[in-house]
Formats: structure tokens, C-alpha cells, sequence
């Protein structure tokens, strides 16, 4: 039997996640949490076999979780999933001890081949993850001399997508302050004194489309 713990701030989500995991005869979910804080006590109490997190969880988001609960319960395999995909987050995610990252729109139709690699300690990603991690690898190696770190990378693609600071944070679990303090040092690394020039760039080094 399969023991899984399922962490997601919204009911609905949790809801609908355990009807998927219940249609397998196997598996049990063993514990819900609303929370990260609360996802790292319910997993050192029931000693899942997966825990299942999402990315934005309040009090502790699904990064610090997992950290807790891979350096307690090591054997404990973590799939992470979120409505946002980076390279960055995934690349945060593998460091901290996850073995798979799972978009929630893909959920419906790859949570059971998730759960079932995870089941088995194999990684597990969906295509889109995938793509994203590919050209990603790519890309860093075309632009080894760009004066950006990855994380300001990741915030000039965000910001370029549209995303207001506040947006930013949230996707990020960061405060506005660090999105705000990333801003800043993008500009003066590019040498752009406005969103539109920050844009621009975005497009012309194909961060983004046009």
C-alpha cells in the first residue's frame, strides 16, 4: 500500500485530488494539510510514502517543506506542483530533495503516471516541465556572458510576461521588496530605465515571444 499526504491551501484542490488518487485500489491518502507547517507535522506523524505539495502553500511554501521533510524523512519521496512553471522553481525544487514537479493543469492526466514514478523513486516530470528544463539547459549555454544571475533571469521573464511586482512575489514566494531590489539590479546590469526597454530586451534575447 502506497501512503500519500496531500498539501494544498484550497479544499477544492485537495478535494479533487484525492478522488484521482482514491480510483487507484493501492494507494491510501493518509493525511491532508492546509499548510506547510502543517504538511511537515502531518508527514513526521503518518510517514508518507509521497507527499504531494503545492508550490504556494502558506506559513512554509512547498520549498521549505520539502526541505523539512526530505532532511527528517528521507525515504519520503515529494512531488511538487504549481500553476506556474520556471526553470528556476524546478531547478529550486530538485535541490531541495523533490523528485517530480507537476503543473496543475496537467493534473487530471499525468498525476496517477506521477505518483506511480514516484511510487517506484523514479523522477517525474510532464512534457511541458520538460521543455522548459531543455530549453533552459539551452539557452544557458548560449548566454554564459549575460551580466544576469538566474533568479534575475527569471524575474526580467516574468516581468516581460506582464507580471506586476506583487504578481511576481506571489509566483515566487518572495517578498515585493526582493522582486523590487531584483528590478532594480536588472536595470542597472542592462542598462534600462524602464519596464518598456526591459521588455524589449526580453523579446530581442527571445526570453520571451513578441
Amino acid at each position: 500500500m502506497t501512503r500519500i499526504l496531500i498539501a494544498d491551501n484550497h479544499e477544492v484542490v485537495r478535494s479533487g485530488l484525492r478522488s484521482i488518487l482514491q480510483m487507484h485500489s493501492n494507494w491510501q491518502v493518509v493525511a491532508e494539510a492546509c499548510d506547510g507547517k502543517d504538511a511537515v507535522s502531518k508527514a513526521l506523524e503518518t510517514k508518507p510514502d509521497i507527499a504531494i505539495l503545492d508550490y504556494s502553500l502558506p506559513l512554509f511554501n512547498g520549498l521549505q517543506a520539502t526541505r523539512q521533510i526530505r532532511a527528517r524523512l528521507p525515504e519520503t519521496e515529494i512531488l511538487v506542483f504549481s500553476t506556474h512553471v520556471s526553470a528556476t522553481l524546478v531547478h529550486d525544487i530538485l535541490q531541495a530533495g523533490a523528485r517530480g514537479y507537476l503543473l496543475k493543469s496537467d493534473a487530471n492526466s499525468t498525476l496517477i503516471d506521477a505518483v506511480e514514478s514516484l511510487a517506484a523513486h523514479r523522477t517525474f516530470f510532464t512534457a511541458n516541465v520538460s521543455e522548459t528544463l531543455l530549453l533552459s539547459f539551452i539557452e544557458r549555454r548560449k548566454r554564459r556572458a549575460s551580466p544576469l544571475t538566474d533568479r534575475e533571469r527569471a524575474i526580467l521573464q516574468l516581468i516581460a510576461e506582464g507580471h506586476t511586482n506583487r504578481q511576481i512575489a506571489d509566483i515566487l514566494s518572495v517578498s515585493i521588496k526582493t522582486v523590487e531590489a531584483h528590478r532594480a539590479a536588472i536595470m542597472r546590469k542592462l542598462h534600462r530605465s524602464s519596464s518598456a526597454a526591459l521588455v524589449r530586451y526580453a523579446i530581442r534575447n527571445k526570453l520571451v515571444e513578441a
